[in-house]
């Protein structure tokens, strides 16, 4: 679909990170931007920003775990505006498990799935009929990542578990609008192909008291930053994908009707090869190897 001036677009997980370039580059389109995100002022921020360039933007805070926040943010957004033409359900968290998979927080899982599962769910449920009722072109974007939907990493397996699901949903999605011939098509991201600098880090900045953790972390690295000046003492330089490349990837995507966002990557594409690989050779998964734990 060709995204042109006067056309909506939501995004979820807006205050920082790849939403907020979503919002920037569909802003720079033309395009009405709502933006969702469960921190306030963050949020806040993030909208007067675009504002002061000249954007027109709607921002409200919204925990996409909650069903009912969701569906309030559809209403609020048609009652605005009348309509959406690109649903962006990108927010996500990281769950702050550690150890085995048979040690980790039962709350670990219950608030990755909450958010990263759910509120892709409920962001479709909340709007796709709408939408489709709409009889306009319009577009969904799920943001997975490498970590669940390409390779499983087993040192991040609750989060990469979430990924995964997003995409096995977003392959049923792509599935029911096709079977219904909808003027709506369907999209999952994986944003990369690099490491990128977002918040997910500190996601435990906002992991509600319902899911507080049972015991406390033990990991040394309370954000982004420490870690990778761990890395760089211990001689590894990581290399980071700019977000702004990954808004430019899902404009380009949505415009020209692609299913899979994912970057050209030789890295990824030896991954899924190997992956395929041991499936279809029915044969112990050695892919995993340089990810067992010691």
């Amino acid at each position: 679909m060709e995204l042109r001036r006067g056309q909506v677009a939501v995004v979820t997980g807006a205050a920082s990170g790849v939403g907020l370039a979503l919002a920037r580059r569909f802003a720079a389109d033309g395009l009405t931007v709502v933006l969702a995100d469960v921190e306030a002022d963050a949020l806040e921020k993030a909208a007067a920003g675009l504002r002061a360039d000249g954007a027109t933007v709607h921002a409200r805070v919204v925990d996409v775990g909650v069903r009912e926040q969701v569906v309030a943010l559809a209403d609020d957004t048609y009652d605005r505006f009348g309509a959406v033409h690109v649903l962006c359900n990108n927010a996500g968290v990281g769950s702050g498990a550690e150890g085995r998979m048979w040690e980790h927080d039962p709350n670990d899982w219950k608030w990755a799935f909450e958010v990263n599962v759910w509120g892709v769910f409920h962001g479709i449920q909340a709007f796709v009929p709408r939408m489709l009722a709409g009889g306009e072109e319009g577009h969904v974007v799920n943001t997975s990542s490498g970590d669940g939907g390409i390779a499983p990493l087993p040192t991040a397996s609750v989060y990469a578990v979430t990924k995964a699901a997003v995409v096995t949903m977003t392959e049923s999605l792509y599935a029911h609008l096709s079977a219904a011939r909808a003027r709506v098509g369907a999209s999952v991201l994986f944003p990369g192909p690099h490491m990128l600098r977002t918040g997910l880090w500190e996601s435990h900045r906002n992991r509600p008291e319902r899911y507080a953790k049972s015991r406390p972390r033990r990991t040394p690295y309370r954000s982004l930053g420490q870690w990778e000046a761990a890395m760089r003492e211990a001689g590894q330089e990581v290399a980071f994908t700019p977000v702004e490349d990954v808004a430019d990837l899902v404009a380009e995507g949505v415009a020209a009707g692609r299913f899979w966002l994912l970057p050209a990557s030789e890295h990824s594409d030896r991954q899924i090869r190997a992956r395929a690989q041991s499936m279809l050779g029915r044969t112990d998964p050695s892919y995993l190897e340089s990810f067992i734990l010691d």
